[in-house]
Formats: C-alpha cells, sequence, structure tokens
C-alpha cells in the first residue's frame, strides 16, 4: 500500500514534485485497477496540480455517491447515468483546499445500499470486497490511491476496510461534512477515511477536520474495555482470535485490558437500527422509488418496500432507544478510553454475491461515535478489529488503534 505521509515526505525534502505523485497514482490505476475494478472514472489529465498545501500531491478516491464537479457522480445506478453535478461536496471542495487531487471516483453499491458492486477484494478475487464503500476500499488496499473516502449507514466504511487489511476511520457523526453526498440516512449516513495506516489516516483527518489534537498521542496506560457484542450473535472464530491477539498486543504495549458485557439498552439499540435507517430511506429515496421502482437492484427494492409499511410511532420509539443508549455510553466512558470490539463477523465471505454483515458496526453507527478498523496481520485473508472511543473524541480512538496497530508490528 502506498503511504500518505511517505508521500508527503518525499514532497518536502524536493524528493517527489507534486505532479509526479499523482501521474504515479494515475499508473498504478491504469495497470492494476482491470482486474480489480474499483475505479469509476477518473479526473480530466489536463486537471491542475497544486503544487503547495499540506495535502498537494495527495491523489484521493471519492466514493461515487459523493458530488464532483470535474467527473460525472452516478450513485452506482443507471438512473443517474453520465450525471453530472454542478458544485463538488463539501468534503470535497475541503481536500481540494488543502492541495489534495480528488483524481478517482470508486465504486459503490447502488445508492450505498446491499447489492454488491462489480469490484473484487484485491486480497483474492473470489472473495468480496465489501460494500458499500467497496472502491475505496479495494483502491487503497492495492496500493493505488494512499487515500480515499467512504461513507457508513451500518458498517459501510469498517467492514470493507476489515475485509481489504486496510485502516479506515468512521468519525464521529457529523464531524466531516455530508453536503453534496447522496442521502440513505440522515441520522446514520458519516463520511468516512482508508488509508495505508492509521497515522496515514489520523493525519488526514485532523487536515480535513482543521483539528490538528486529532493526532494527539494516547494516555501512557490506556483502559480498554474488551466487548463480544453478544447480542448481535457469534464472529466466527479466527474473527475472535485476532480480536484475542490484538487485546494481548494492547496489554503488553501498557494498556489495561479488561471483559465489559453492554448492558440490555444497548441491545435494544441494535435491534432498532434497521427501523431508523430505513424509515429515513424510504423518505431520502422517495423519488427512485417512485419514479424508477423497476431500475433498482433487487436487494434494496425489496428493502425500500419493507420500508413503505414503517409508520413515524415505529421511528419515533426507534429514536427513543437509541437515545437512551447514547445516554449510557457517555457514562460507560467515564471508566474507559477506548471499546475494543471485532469488525466484522470474519474474513471476506467467499464469492461477490455479497457484501457480507454489519452486525458489529451498526451499533456504533447509531451511537455516532469515532470507530477505528484496526487491520490484523496474519496468514490468509485479512482480519480487523475495532476501536471504538466517545463522541467527538476521535483522536484518542485513533491514538489507541494506533498504539495497537504498533503493537502487532512488533510480534
Amino acid at each position: 500500500m502506498i503511504s500518505l505521509l511517505d508521500i508527503r515526505a518525499r514532497i518536502a525534502d524536493g524528493t517527489l514534485p507534486a505532479a509526479d505523485a499523482i501521474h504515479r497514482a494515475r499508473e498504478r490505476i491504469a495497470a492494476q485497477d482491470p482486474a480489480i475494478g474499483a475505479i469509476l472514472r477518473l479526473a480530466p489529465e489536463t486537471a491542475v496540480v497544486p503544487e503547495v498545501g499540506p495535502l498537494a500531491g495527495i491523489a484521493v478516491g471519492v466514493k461515487d455517491i459523493i458530488a464532483t464537479a470535474d467527473m460525472a457522480t452516478e450513485y452506482g445506478s443507471d438512473i443517474y447515468a453520465g450525471w453530472r453535478p454542478r458544485a463538488d461536496a463539501a468534503i470535497v471542495s475541503r481536500l481540494r483546499a488543502l492541495g489534495a487531487v480528488p483524481l478517482a471516483k470508486t465504486a459503490t453499491t447502488a445508492f450505498a445500499g446491499l447489492d454488491p458492486a462489480a469490484t473484487v477484494n484485491p486480497r483474492d478475487p473470489g472473495h468480496t470486497p465489501g460494500g458499500s464503500s467497496s472502491g475505496s476500499a479495494a483502491a487503497v488496499a492495492a496500493g493505488m490511491l494512499p487515500l480515499a473516502l467512504g461513507t457508513q449507514t451500518g458498517g459501510s466504511v469498517i467492514r470493507p476496510a476489515a475485509f481489504c487489511g486496510v485502516a479506515a476511520i468512521k468519525p464521529s457523526f457529523r464531524l466531516l461534512p455530508t453536503v453534496g453526498v447522496k442521502t440513505f440516512s440522515w441520522a446514520l449516513d458519516t463520511v468516512g477515511l482508508f488509508g495505508a495506516s492509521v497515522a496515514d489516516i489520523a493525519h488526514a483527518l485532523a487536515l480535513i477536520a482543521e483539528r490538528p489534537a486529532i493526532e494527539a498521542p494516547a494516555p501512557e496506560r490506556p483502559r480498554l474495555a474488551l466487548c463480544l457484542q453478544d447480542f448481535a450473535g457469534s464472529a466466527d472464530a479466527d474473527a475472535l482470535a485476532a480480536l484475542e491477539r490484538a487485546a494481548r498486543a494492547a496489554e503488553r504495549a501498557g494498556a489495561v485490558v479488561h471483559d465489559l458485557v453492554l448492558p440490555e439498552p444497548f441491545a435494544r439499540a441494535w435491534a432498532v437500527h434497521p427501523t431508523v435507517q430505513d424509515f429515513e430511506a424510504r423518505q431520502a429515496l422517495a423519488w427512485e422509488y417512485a419514479e424508477h421502482r423497476d431500475a433498482l437492484p433487487p436487494v434494496l427494492r425489496g428493502q425500500l418496500d419493507r420500508a413503505q409499511d414503517l409508520t413515524a410511532a415505529d421511528y419515533d420509539a426507534a429514536r427513543r432507544e437509541a437515545h437512551r443508549a447514547r445516554r449510557q455510553l457517555k457514562e460507560l466512558f467515564a471508566d474507559v478510553d477506548a471499546i475494543l470490539t471485532v469488525s466484522s463477523v470474519g474474513r471476506a465471505p467467499r464469492g461477490l454475491g455479497s457484501t457480507g454483515d454489519a452486525r458489529f458496526n451498526r451499533l456504533w453507527t447509531l451511537m455516532g461515535v469515532p470507530c477505528v478498523n484496526v487491520p490484523v496481520p496474519g496468514d490468509g485473508l485479512p482480519l480487523g478489529v475495532q476501536v471504538i472511543a466517545r463522541f467527538g473524541d476521535d483522536g484518542r480512538a485513533l491514538a489507541v488503534a494506533r498504539g495497537i496497530e504498533g503493537a502487532l508490528a512488533r510480534e
């Protein structure tokens, strides 16, 4: 994979012009993407490459539900084939202001739903890369791009990051703007980042969010709560082994680890996530459903069919359960620096007919808290663990994740 920090260091010391860094990204995409299908289209060759700025020379992949004025934005659907927004999404404008080049639109499932895109997992093309941010995760994993944008409504950043073996963060809700991002659920949709390492995504997030404290160091002896989320079912044995390995590595690096069983309100909140998501999706995609229902892919079409029966009372009750759990989570973090749990049920499933299961992600998306995927080295397809911190404490989540990543690398 290509490190954002390494590229920036070489640009800073004068050994790599920013324009060359972008040109090399184009070359890597041309050489590797035909076998992976992560990239949908590229910015025009005539696009200006800034030579100054804290992210100058950084080529960025932009999930194709995020608007770009210089490239079509199709939401993964033929309904929007060739559609060109008049303006960039706010997050894309921010990247340009920092000197980065939004170089590529990356593949997404249709409207960020569950119907798979054509992208394959670069670690093994017979397995899914996850979704819905499949192209962004795969492009970073294949070494085509040092940074990519995704979105998460259930598990669409953390899960593909785990399946493809890259670092990623789903930040605190609304830390990054969603203006210009196709909405699925306005109470859940969160823009996230993929990179080669935790340090890479921490640096990018600190710059994009204009919050340098995000790169602050972790506590010397962080207090970690090991959580299995039993109400979500059982993870595979190899996922649990990776979690145990990460916990023991954290202990060797100085962390204090104890087990955590989440109280009943969290099980109820986990159970109502689909109600919040689908009630809002029914409204957010009302035009597409009314005018182009038959053109929607089958899983999303069925999801919206069922959502027609949800009532405002169902939605309000689900939101109340979420609020109760958020209040209790705030109390829980009084004694815990971060929660450590699995990022996915297990390794990327075989075949391309599914994007995998988000059941170990969706509670944390509903809670709005920062979540970081840390790849766990090993044989076979990648595995990851998830570091979760209190709302607004993205820097602590990243710092703890960076410590675990370093401890695992020293094994």
